[in-house]
């Protein structure tokens, strides 16, 4: 029978790609790969446009399309991650049966999956088939929620109450409690028990694959190897790194993508600051503001992606229905004058930008962003130093790898109370991270590193390679 690897995103193209990027790594090992994907939370028309473009690039790469579920309802409000929770956790027999379905006709060699579709280990361990998570954040962050469990033996209130409480995690700088992510924030949320539900099952798993490698996080690859942050030391899942991945450059749509590049390509090298802030990163106007006055007081030029604003004051995220809709009316956001007084050394573009390629462009040379994980890697592998700029999930403790270990970024200081950034904070840290030598040298020595590690004889290829010939041999 044919030999295939099945795996099972979250829900949102999010996570759909970042899976899929998985897939074209495996599939190039001569394996055929069939990807479950939910129905009825998160659908978005993007979804099924990227999955005609992959089938056809990708032939050796399916989709199979699970039954439509409904979200299940909460007598009280609850956050969108225990909804999501929820509803993965509702698809688990709707896996089972597709597992038992496959199986008829191939042999399933591993079943990868999201941690956050954790509740689709049983059926599958039960049918013999190995389970392995993919961990799309780094080390330090598998360090923390393996460590999740213990924290929570090891204090009874929320962690959102604890504060000026620091936290101390095997592999990781500590760690104010109120930062850590929001699904482990509040008790009284289903996210926080869904959340510990997962990170324990984490030792239980064949094995995980992390989109990192070695090399970059010292620290916690070596906190994770010797067992220091799981329950049991002595049971601790093989840990493969085999980033870093990055996706593939998306096609240039639209007026303003082509544009920017454009732009990019007649500056000088090492000239501009890109700002972006991931998908759901956006700002309250008086924080828009507060860093349009500090690029202009910075003298850089500069790239910056402006997402539509957020209403309520200190709120710094989006979710995906809401970045849609009217055209945003820059002027309007931005302080009176400055389009007009920084047009010749600086572009604002609306919601997206090509990051892949901007990043690749040799007169950018820094990058204020959000922390997320995929941002920070894409900066690793182009060689460009980075503002840490944290706003949600897991993305404070990134900032503190970036900063202390990895020596690429410099952090901004936040107002305690509500996060907020002034000018000055802004203007100083565009200056630093774009006339530090230091910085620059150091990120342009990750590049190498990263460089080495998917090189034929890296650690990271290495790292697949055995992985790849451990499902081979297991019969």
């Amino acid at each position: 029978m044919e030999e295939t690897i099945v795996m099972f995103p979250a829900a949102g193209i999010g996570h759909i790609i970042a899976m899929v990027e998985l897939a074209k790594l495996i599939q190039t090992h001569r394996f055929s790969i069939t990807v479950l994907l939910t129905t009825g939370f998160f659908d978005h028309p993007s979804i099924d446009d990227y999955i005609r473009r992959i089938s056809a690039v990708h032939p050796s790469i399916s989709f199979l399309r699970l039954p439509a579920t409904t979200p299940a309802t909460f007598e009280t409000a609850v956050s969108v991650a225990a909804k999501g929770f929820s509803f993965l956790k509702r698809n688990a027999p709707n896996v089972a049966t597709t597992l038992t379905e496959i199986s008829k006709t191939a042999t399933v060699k591993a079943f990868v999956i999201d941690l956050f579709c954790a509740s689709t280990m049983e059926s599958a361990s039960s049918m013999g088939i190995p389970v392995y998570f993919f961990f799309t954040s780094g080390a330090a962050i598998l360090s923390l929620y393996s460590y999740f469990p213990k924290l929570h033996q090891e204090w009874s209130v929320s962690f959102k109450n604890m504060v000026g409480v620091e936290l101390r995690v095997p592999g990781n700088a500590p760690l104010k409690a109120v930062k850590l992510p929001e699904p482990i924030l509040d008790r009284d949320d289903p996210a926080y028990w869904g959340m510990l539900d997962f990170c324990t099952l984490l030792p239980k798993a064949r094995g995980i694959l992390v989109n990192s490698f070695e090399e970059l996080e010292p620290a916690a690859v070596n906190a994770v190897a010797e067992g220091a942050c799981f329950p049991d030391a002595t049971r601790v899942p093989r840990v493969h790194y085999i980033g870093p991945l990055i996706g593939e450059p998306q096609q240039s749509a639209g007026r303003d993508s082509k544009e920017c590049l454009r732009w990019l390509e007649e500056q000088p090298s090492r000239s501009v600051v890109y700002l972006c802030f991931g998908s759901r990163g956006s700002f309250s106007v008086a924080q828009l503001r507060e860093i349009a006055k500090g690029l202009e007081r910075s003298g850089h030029r500069f790239l910056w992606v402006v997402k539509k604003p957020v209403e309520e004051e200190g709120a710094n995220q989006i979710h995906e229905a809401a970045n849609s809709g009217d055209q945003l009316d820059l002027a309007s956001v931005l302080p009176n004058g400055f389009l007009e007084r920084t047009k010749d050394r600086g572009m604002v573009v609306e919601a997206w930008a090509p990051q892949v390629e901007v990043l690749s462009r040799e007169s950018v040379g820094g990058f204020v962003s959000h922390c997320g994980w995929n941002s920070v890697l894409e900066a690793v592998v182009a060689g460009v130093p980075m503002v840490a700029w944290p706003l949600y999930a897991e993305q404070h403790a990134n900032r503190e790898v970036m900063v202390g270990e990895m020596k690429v970024a410099v952090g901004v200081n936040e107002r305690e109370e509500d996060g907020f950034v002034s000018a000055e904070e802004v203007e100083k840290r565009v200056r630093e991270v774009m006339e530090t030598k230091e910085i620059r040298d150091r990120s342009l020595e990750l590049k190498q590193m990263a460089m080495a590690a998917v090189a034929e004889f890296g650690s990271s290829t290495t790292a697949l390679s055995n992985l790849v010939h451990s499902w081979t041999s297991f019969s």
